[in-house]
């Protein structure tokens, strides 16, 4: 019997980073905008002026503060409010690549691994750069992996959803050593000019190394036991994809980019997700005594306030909740391994803690992991 334990993480984070003052500014900026060239529309009735957004409003509702993006001058122009790059020629590493790779070969130096030594290589994202060729091979190729690659979409449980399955390709034997590799570009598919959502996303990269045990470095993680569930909706959805290519008078719909509901989102997802890791505990033989450090899919503040103490039967502190939503925003899939990623350093071998995302599908994963000595 193989044993998948996680070897380490890697990162990338964007040089450039919007404030909540700067996104606030350029947003209001184009609300005037569009509300002085249909006033008549606006005060005939026939059209509704547009409302302004607020730091404070943005703090409340979600706990951002700022956001990690690759393009931030297009997207804080009101004439774009978009990221905005030269499209690459084929021969040229494409953009979601790219940052997938520096954030693995973060992973391999931090575990002291050769590229050359990976088996396989997983793209698990929320929004893929293209149909194919798939990114993860374009990744595997660009580390010089002799082995295989593909790419999975689980919204934004796709990190824990590939963990799942690198760590069941390790228990079957076909391979020794996969890089779960989560490049998020989130800033692509977000309406920069809704009030509701325009806050919302950043971008980052992240990858997990998942091994076999016998070949794995000290000090890694032991995975003591992964459970995913989905449950369809349309709560979070977005609908753009190759075949709206049929209908061109929709590609411009609002719908196409990424549109949520979310006072259902949050009443729907908070016990979904919370009863998932008590019953996954109870499985496990844990209790929340057990239970060191929670490193949560970071969307919102106040969701993972509440799903922590429910799950710890009270308010968790910082330490026991580690929140880096504050200043990367929301970046779908790579959240909680930017959380665990950046805070796990200080835990000592025999500490137990859980790695949990949810969003979009619904979909969720939980990965129960022990510092090993």
């Amino acid at each position: 019997m193989f044993t998948p334990v996680i070897s380490a993480t890697g990162l990338f984070t964007p040089k450039d980073s919007i404030s909540n003052e700067e996104l606030v500014a350029s947003f209001n900026a184009y609300v005037a905008q569009h509300n002085a060239q249909n006033a008549e529309a606006i005060a005939a009735g026939d059209m509704t002026a547009l409302e302004p957004s607020s730091v404070e409003f943005i703090d409340k509702a979600s706990g951002i503060k700022a956001r990690y993006v690759l393009s931030k001058e297009p997207i804080l122009d009101i004439e774009v409010m978009g990221p905005r790059w030269d499209e690459r020629p084929n021969e040229e590493i494409g953009v979601l690549a790219e940052i997938g790779v520096a954030a693995a070969r973060d992973a391999l130096a931090r575990a002291g691994r050769e590229a050359a030594q990976v088996d396989a290589v997983l793209c698990a994202c929320s929004n893929l750069q293209r149909a194919y060729p798939a990114v993860a091979i374009e990744i595997q190729d660009a580390l010089g992996i002799d082995g295989f690659g593909y790419d999975m979409n689980v919204a934004c449980s796709s990190a824990t959803f590939g963990i799942q399955a690198a760590a069941d390709m390790i228990r079957a034997g076909n391979a020794k050593s996969v890089l779960v590799v989560n490049p998020e570009i989130c800033s692509g598919h977000l309406n920069w000019r809704d009030r509701d959502s325009h806050f919302i996303f950043g971008d980052v990269a992240t990858a997990v190394l998942v091994e076999e045990k016998s070949i794995a470095p000290a000090g890694h993680w032991d995975i003591l036991g992964t459970k995913l569930k989905t449950v369809f909706s349309n709560n979070i959805r977005n609908n753009f994809g190759f075949l709206n290519r049929a209908h061109p008078e929709t590609r411009d719909a609002k719908d196409k980019l990424f549109v949520q509901e979310g006072r259902k989102v949050f009443r729907e997802v908070v016990p979904m997700v919370s009863d998932m890791i008590l019953a996954e505990m109870d499985r496990l033989n844990l209790t929340a005594e057990h239970l060191r450090r929670l490193w949560l899919h970071q969307a919102n503040t106040n969701m993972n306030r509440l799903i922590a103490s429910k799950v710890l039967g009270h308010d968790a502190n910082e330490d026991e909740s580690p929140t880096v939503l504050d200043t990367y925003g929301n970046t779908s899939s790579a959240g909680s391994i930017i959380a665990f990623h950046l805070n796990s350093d200080d835990l000592v071998a025999g500490d137990t803690g859980v790695i949990c995302s949810f969003g979009a599908g619904y979909s969720a994963g939980t990965v129960f992991i022990k510092k090993a000595a």
